[in-house]
């Protein structure tokens, strides 16, 4: 598998501050481990090299849970401008990368349910159809996890404000390669969120955290 899969970078977008949530959300624990801690595994499972991750908010707080994992931690001074301030942070530094990888997967880690399985599968989907863009397609959309062909790091590095990588899949849609990820539907903004998924996964009620 690792003959497979090796030569793609995979870039963790955790800068947001989590004000929705009213704590940081990539600390919470779902099913015994921390969601960002979850991520950056489902990326190692799926021989990603290298893995960025990108923080802003919360920074101090989330450095020492991945202190152990083999990642680049990349800090985004400007996180507050939006999403696309932390994609420009990985993408400028993918683009120093000596033999630069083969593609990046852009990924957040407020999705529960991605796994190494679903990121092997997008590697494997970008090989076979040789499509500059695959992405997860779900409640009739196509989004994160996504991987990007490094002839369209450019687009993501020009990207400004809250605008994130499905912007780039929108502008090049009939470049996609769809896979199926239903449960990429579930991603945790809220309380409720958690609530509605079932809150025995976590180690407490995201309330009681404040």
């Amino acid at each position: 598998m690792e003959a497979a899969t090796a030569g793609y970078a995979a870039v963790i977008l955790a800068a947001g501050a989590s004000i929705r949530m009213g704590t940081p959300k990539q600390l919470l624990t779902f099913d015994g481990r921390t969601l960002i801690r979850r991520t950056i595994e489902a990326a190692q499972g799926a021989l990603c090299r290298p893995i960025l991750v990108v923080l802003g908010a919360h920074a101090d707080q989330i450095r020492p849970e991945i202190a152990d994992l083999d990642v680049f931690v990349l800090q985004n001074p400007d996180w507050a401008d939006g999403m696309a301030s932390s994609i420009r942070v990985a993408m400028q530094t993918l683009q120093t990368r000596t033999p630069a990888p083969g593609g990046a997967i852009l990924t957040v880690c407020d999705q529960p349910y991605v796994s190494s399985e679903h990121l092997r599968t997008l590697i494997q989907t970008s090989r076979s159809s040789r499509q500059p863009i695959v992405a997860s397609q779900y409640v009739g959309i196509l989004g994160v996890p996504a991987l990007f062909a490094p002839n369209l790091w450019p687009e993501l590095l020009a990207l400004t404000g809250e605008s994130g990588a499905r912007s780039v899949i929108r502008r090049h849609v009939r470049e996609v390669c769809p896979v199926p990820f239903p449960e990429g539907a579930c991603d945790l903004d809220t309380p409720e969120d958690i609530l509605s998924i079932g809150a025995r996964y976590f180690d407490a009620p995201p309330r009681e955290r404040r």
